[in-house]
């Protein structure tokens, strides 16, 4: 059942994108690469072989503009013509510059401005923007409404003898993109990786875990994780992934893509846990579902698994097929690994950071160890900077998965990359197994007058096993521990919880109970909104703190 060793996955070795795309096509051109719904059309499927053409044509019409050896920003919600021009972009010897879709003008035309764009390629939906940003920054646009006449052109410009798509040939250490950090507590840095970096971290990944099976893109294009596990991994894998262009679609879209695997964020994970438990109890079948859950556990010991019959209605509001999902980006609670676990679904925790393009670590299918964020990639090494008497210190990473720098910024690039290895800021240990464990991050650790050190991450994760407390932020407050809680207002609202300050007061006093004095919450914060968060679901962490004792 598990938490054996087992040798790597065998999979295709690929060194840049382009070979990705034109890999699948040769090998697996039948089958559907892109699922989606068009508007008063229905479901669209792309195979791995129209997917090609469609990539091949569209660079071809790009070189015939004369975009060549040029940065080419792309803006918009996830759909099939973003990873179109992304691909086309990559493969005709441009740079890619995502875009946060949700930043302001004034943060993505200094992006723009910054990384030197010469094209902006939008979405119809964020046009407006797009207008603000070519006006601004003096950059020529395309909308992906166009994208498909563009696509017919090139076909026709190669049929007629054009051949400069076709016969450039990608160098698996140029820049593919420059990638935009997302800034939970300063200022944004553009992350240069190459076609090699992208290229033998989805290698690396695919060789640690099985992810197999058809998926559903919720993640956010404009991030490396959405990119590389979102969409990379499962095509190097020959499956189908459902692009989901909105949470507001995630129900349906569930129903319509019946994913066998799932990547998502801590906060994507939680919130569909749970929903899960929300519907019991409105159905009236908690108790019911407990009761099973201690069955099929107790079956499970003896060695007899009876979880997809047991929880079948429990899993079908995700397409009834659903077994694994990769949690990265944050931290994750381990309940929520075995929730999940008692449900049928294998829920592992990863490791990355963009900076490594991003994944440095990942849980095994069947080698997994639940509180660590998995097993080391076999491409990359990770050592302990500075490690303490438990051996904990700053986590760096070397490999070809580690960036080229940050775009434009020497000094900030020296800083943290020294010798080939790239200084993570993250603090955390590895073990015999090479397993890594992360216990928080360098510039969140609270240093207190006494000279205890307290991550707060720590503290964050055992609030957030209070039923009352939704998200949690911990921080110092006048050489103390102060925390801000938004509650979850629903489970106050079922339980007939209306002084909701003084019950968290008394839960946190239980809590408080079981930890060293150095560690306990003295101050609590009540806030009446949810913390603002970046794309990828991480709290910005930056002007958090009050008062109010506890």
């Amino acid at each position: 059942m598990g938490n054996r060793d087992y040798p790597f996955y065998d999979v295709k070795r690929i060194t840049n994108l382009r070979q990705l795309v034109e890999f699948r096509a040769e090998e697996s051109g039948e089958r559907v690469v892109f699922a989606f719904e068009r508007e008063n059309q229905g479901r669209t499927e792309i195979t791995y072989g129209q997917f090609g053409e469609h990539t091949q044509a569209l660079g071809t019409a790009l070189l015939s503009m004369g975009i060549r050896d040029m940065r080419v920003a792309i803006l918009g919600e996830n759909s099939y013509e973003w990873l179109l021009a992304f691909f086309a972009v990559t493969g005709s010897g441009n740079v890619a510059v995502p875009v946060d879709r949700e930043a302001p003008a004034g943060l993505a035309g200094r992006l723009l401005r910054d990384s030197g764009c010469a094209l902006l390629i939008f979405s119809a939906a964020y046009r407006d923007l797009a207008g603000e940003l070519m006006e601004e920054v003096s950059v020529k646009g395309i909308c992906m409404d166009q994208l498909a006449s563009l696509v017919e052109k090139g076909r026709v410009l190669a049929e007629g003898g054009m051949d400069a798509y076709i016969s450039h040939k990608t160098e698996d250490e140029s820049t593919a993109a420059i990638v935009y950090t997302s800034g939970t507590t300063g200022v944004s840095k553009g992350v240069m990786l190459s076609h090699k970096n992208f290229a033998l971290d989805t290698y690396a990944s695919c060789r640690v875990g099985m992810f197999d099976g058809d998926t559903l893109l919720i993640l956010p294009l404009h991030h490396t994780f959405g990119l590389v596990a979102g969409v990379f991994i499962t095509m190097l894998y020959g499956y189908t992934i459902y692009i989901n262009k909105s949470l507001r679609y995630l129900s349906a879209d569930f129903v319509k893509a019946a994913p066998k695997k799932l990547f998502a964020v801590p906060l994507v994970v939680e919130t569909l846990y749970r929903n899960i438990w929300n519907t019991l109890r409105q159905a009236g079948r908690e108790e019911e579902v407990k009761d099973l859950i201690d069955k099929s556990n107790a079956l499970l010991a003896e060695g007899t698994d009876r979880r997809k019959e047991f929880f079948r209605s429990v899993l079908a509001p995700f397409g009834g097929r659903l077994e694994l999902i990769i949690s990265g980006g944050a931290p994750l609670n381990p309940k929520y690994i075995q929730g999940f676990r008692d449900f049928g679904v294998n829920l592992l925790n990863g490791y990355g950071i963009t900076e490594c393009s991003p994944v440095v670590a990942v849980n095994r299918n069947e080698f997994y160890k639940d509180g660590s964020v998995g097993r080391i990639l076999d491409e990359c090494m990770v050592r302990i900077d500075g490690p303490d008497a438990e051996g904990k210190g700053e986590v760096c990473v070397k490999g070809p998965m580690v960036m080229q720098g940050y775009y434009r910024m020497e000094e900030e690039t020296k800083a943290v990359l020294r010798d080939g290895w790239f200084h993570t800021g993250d603090i955390g240990y590895v073990d015999g197994d090479q397993f890594l464990y992360i216990t928080g991050r360098k510039k969140n650790l609270i240093i207190l007058g006494n000279g205890e050190n307290v991550a707060p991450e720590g503290l964050e994760m055992q609030l957030q096993d209070i039923p009352l407390v939704g998200e949690a932020v911990v921080f110092e407050k006048e050489h103390r521990i102060a925390a801000e809680i938004f509650p979850d207002m629903a489970y106050a609202g079922e339980n007939g919880i209306g002084d909701i300050e003084t019950a968290l007061k008394k839960e946190i006093a239980k809590l408080n109970r079981g930890l060293p004095f150095y560690k306990q919450v003295s101050q609590v914060i009540v806030r009446d909104r949810e913390f603002e968060k970046t794309t990828t679901k991480k709290i910005k962490r930056n002007g958090i703190g009050g008062q109010d004792d506890v």
